[in-house]
């Protein structure tokens, strides 16, 4: 037989399984956020633990090799100047004649579905340095939004 057809496992057919990709740029977080963090390495960790099959466990390591990374790597940011959007800040906006409040938080704790905006967002990312009262591009469009109010997201 010859050796082209012979195959001894299939492990060296498998896929690569590569490390799950980090955001691009500084790991800038709130508080809440770098709670969160913390509380997904223990949460991983236990479920690590618990699990018996290596297959799922390769899974939740690597996760959680992503995890300790973002963890290492958190840098709480500086609290906002009052008035000025910044991380963590909640923002009061007008777009496209919608009323809109948005929470500017770091990438990890984002929700979209939930107005919490990574700072890195195309939305986000228009409204830093913004105060109340002034309008700003977005999407194209000059003075698209309208900042109707900037307060720091509450605890």
């Amino acid at each position: 037989m010859s050796v082209a057809f012979r195959r001894d496992s299939d492990e060296e057919h498998k896929e690569p399984k590569f490390e799950i990709p980090l955001p691009a740029g500084p790991n800038l977080v709130t508080a809440r956020g770098l709670a969160l963090i913390e509380a997904k390495v223990v949460e991983l960790e236990a479920a690590i633990a618990a699990e018996t099959a290596e297959e799922p466990r390769e899974v939740l390591r690597r996760e959680r090799r992503y995890w300790n990374t973002r963890r290492s790597t958190a840098e709480i940011a500086p609290p906002p100047e009052e008035g000025v959007v910044g991380i963590g800040s909640r923002v009061r906006i007008r777009l496209a004649g919608k009323a809109r409040v948005i929470d500017v938080v770091g990438n990890d704790e984002a929700d979209p579905h939930a107005d919490r905006l990574a700072f890195s967002a195309p939305l986000a990312n228009a409204l830093l340095g913004a105060e109340a009262g002034e309008r700003v591009d977005f999407n194209g469009r000059p003075e698209a939004i309208e900042i109707l109010e900037v307060v720091a997201i509450p605890d």
